[in-house]
């Protein structure tokens, strides 16, 4: 089952304390995790991003994110319908405007992205479906999405842009497998992610 996100953090209890805050603790029974770590954020885009809904106020939700450390950030998004946003350690995350496709939610934790090349989509989709017990309720021209059950609240996004992977991913998931030993593993596309028992 994926049952958490890991975190690389230089400053452990401000992440923890960004991101408890940022969401509200609704996360769908996701656990959050932070590991510490002395190297700085290098890369421009992490492979793996959170999205949070905005709700009805998002723009009232965006100047709350703000207020807690959150930043504005470019990473090439463009004109889109969604707000851009970096936490204290310069992840970035995504705040979903009203009508965004596939939320479920008004706030809180609603997606995890990871990006995907076409090449590596269904390859990506069934490693994470047999390694996190979601299934693939969506495919779509733009890529593919997960969720625990249809009514689950955050879903995992895997599709196109595939940032470069300069460095090891500062943000990454953990699942839990009683038949695996423990440790960090990668994906079929080199992205680490956790197995926990």
């Amino acid at each position: 089952m994926l049952t958490g996100i890991v975190i690389d953090a230089l400053d452990v209890t401000r992440m923890e304390r960004f991101w408890r805050e940022a969401t509200g603790g609704r996360t769908d029974g996701l656990r959050f995790r932070f590991a510490a770590t002395t190297e700085p954020k290098t890369a421009l885009k992490n492979r793996l991003h959170l999205d949070l809904a905005g709700g009805p106020a998002w723009e009232s939700e965006v100047e709350r994110l703000l207020a807690l450390g959150a930043t504005r950030t470019d990473i090439g998004q463009g004109d889109v319908p969604w707000d851009v946003l970096a936490d204290p350690e310069g992840n970035e995350f995504c705040v979903l405007r009203p009508g965004h496709p596939g939320v479920l939610a008004d706030s809180g934790l609603v997606a995890l992205c990871l990006d995907t090349t076409e090449e590596d989509r269904h390859a990506q989709s069934d490693f994470w479906q047999s390694h996190t017990a979601w299934h693939a309720l969506e495919s779509h021209e733009w890529g593919v999405r997960l969720r625990r059950t249809p009514t689950s609240t955050v879903s995992m996004v895997m599709g196109p842009p595939s940032a470069a992977k300069p460095e090891r991913n500062r943000v990454r998931l953990e699942v839990t497998l009683s038949d695996r030993r423990p440790g960090e593993f990668l994906d079929t596309a080199g992205n680490e992610f956790h197995i926990a028992h």
